[in-house]
């Protein structure tokens, strides 16, 4: 699903958790470096984000001139951020999971911590979900209490 962006040659679409965890291009895997445009239509997002979440230092291009030259160590970062916001995550709650991995056994810690914010973050989901249902019921009774009254009034 596309969404226009105020620069219509810019547009946003929407990538899921299935596509993120099984982007497996193996031609793309080989490459070593991707300029801006190239990792904004892989994951579908707008060059204004790619550009903010470098400014939030989720992304660190290098320069040349000015062009952003992207690492694969981008490319994967970019991914686990776009999957952390799916799962309605702060992208300050994702990049302190994306940055675990730069520490000793970064790569154990990280999946283990992952695995816990994961369940915390679920709870928080199913608390919000449940929620929300309520809301929908309290709306369906209240638009049915005024309806009848409406239809009472004539």
């Amino acid at each position: 699903m596309t969404q226009p962006n105020e620069d219509t040659s810019e547009q946003e679409f929407r990538i899921t958790a299935d596509q993120l965890l099984s982007f497996d291009d193996p031609g793309r895997d080989k490459l070593e470096e991707f300029r801006i445009g190239d990792l904004s239509r892989e994951f579908g997002v707008t060059l204004r984000t790619l550009r903010f979440y470098e400014d939030r230092g989720l992304l660190s291009p290098e320069r040349r001139g000015t062009t952003r030259i992207y690492s694969r160590r981008d490319r994967m970062r970019l991914r686990l951020v776009l999957l952390a916001k799916i799962l309605g995550f702060s992208l300050t709650e994702a990049k302190q999971l994306i940055d675990l991995r730069e520490q000793s056994d970064g790569q154990r810690k990280q999946l283990k911590t992952a695995l816990v914010r994961f369940e915390e973050q679920r709870q928080i989901l199913q608390d919000q979900k449940r929620e929300i249902e309520e809301s929908l019921e309290a709306m369906r009774l209240t638009t049915d209490f005024v309806q009848n009254c409406l239809t009472k009034l004539g």
